[in-house]
């Protein structure tokens, strides 16, 4: 039996792109007759079959919205749900909701799943699994189809599609200066994989500030986290040496290893902020609630739901001409509690 292959796997192995795949296995009269055969007889060979859901929503309106994220248990994306459905049933929308738990194909198929359901649009935030492996042709298929899709949060710059996201780099930069105008010089960051968008972004805010205030980067302040890892033995590695320990900590992967990182220095005999100062991406109960307080990085979710979804309706709506595809940023702010000096 044949593997199933995709559009992506189609354009490469011809040479050609997605796009072009796509309009010649739709008929599309601006590909060349050879080029449409020979395109057309290889996806017959390997028995594919295009997407005709996503075609035939094109012209039924369901007044339902589909919504893909990684994780709901993170407060940020439980934030960015409740601006989504709030502004959605202000305009008649009702929001069907999947998550693809970090896994491409997971993502994959609730894609497929959300079509089979009659949405009229998506939201999607991809997985680091999809960055990881560069596998975008789900969503390029979409666009290709002229399917209304915005990517929120986590984007992929190689998809031209509306996007919505914080200013990751900003944000990094302004919790790494606080820290070092209060007097930190020894700042680490525990990072996400430079392969997630975001992730390369809050390293280069990062390294930015240092470099600005003349601070020598040091790779062994910064620890990156893979999804699989054992949090806190990687955190460890920050104390291994006691002469050596950091005075400042960015958590730009959230709340857990903050707070982990928190309790390990406690362990160490450490008192937060006088011997270590700790800020952490994204502000829940948690960075509220800990002890002492978290320093944390607000991230307005409910604004980017509410703004991400405001976005694909104009995508739904709009039919009676082309729209530039938009690529909005939101910034952040510093909420000072008691785990900074």
């Amino acid at each position: 039996m044949k593997s199933k292959i995709t559009l992506k796997d189609i354009a490469k192995e011809l040479d050609v792109s997605t796009s072009t795949v796509s309009k010649a296995l739709n008929d599309s009269h601006e590909i060349s007759k050879e080029t449409k055969e020979r395109i057309k007889a290889y996806a017959k060979y390997y028995n594919y079959k295009p997407n005709t859901l996503a075609l035939k929503l094109r012209s039924q309106k369901t007044s339902v919205i589909g919504v893909i994220i990684p994780e709901i248990v993170h407060h940020f994306f439980s934030t960015v749900l409740r601006g989504i459905e709030e502004f959605a049933n202000s305009k008649g929308y009702n929001v069907m909701v999947c998550l693809s738990n970090g896994s491409l194909e997971k993502e994959q198929l609730s894609m497929d799943l959300l079509l089979e359901g009659s949405v009229d649009g998506i939201l999607a935030s991809v997985t680091h699994q999809t960055q990881q492996k560069k596998d975008y042709s789900h969503i390029q298929q979409l666009v290709d189809d002229k399917f209304p899709i915005v990517l929120f949060d986590n984007v992929v710059d190689d998809v031209r599609c509306d996007t919505l996201t914080i200013n990751d780099e900003g944000g990094a930069f302004k919790a790494t200066e606080y820290l070092i105008e209060k007097g930190c010089r020894r700042v680490a960051l525990l990072a996400i994989p430079d392969f997630v968008k975001i992730g390369s972004l809050r390293k280069k805010g990062y390294l930015k500030a240092l470099n600005k205030h003349a601070i020598e980067p040091d790779d062994d302040l910064i620890v990156v986290v893979e999804p699989n890892d054992n949090i806190h033995q990687k955190i460890s590695t920050l104390f291994e040496d006691s002469n050596n320990y950091p005075d400042g900590i960015i958590a730009s992967n959230g709340e857990i290893y903050a707070s982990t990182a928190m309790q390990i220095a406690k362990d160490k005999g450490l008192s937060i902020p006088e011997d270590l100062s700790i800020i952490t991406f994204t502000d829940s109960l948690i960075s509220q609630y800990s002890s002492p307080p978290m320093t944390a990085l607000v991230q307005h979710g409910f604004e980017m739901g509410k703004q991400a979804v405001e976005l694909l309706i104009n995508r739904i709506e709009n039919t009676t001409s082309e729209v530039e595809y938009q690529r909005k940023v939101l910034s952040t702010n510093l909420k000072i509690r008691k785990s900074t000096r």
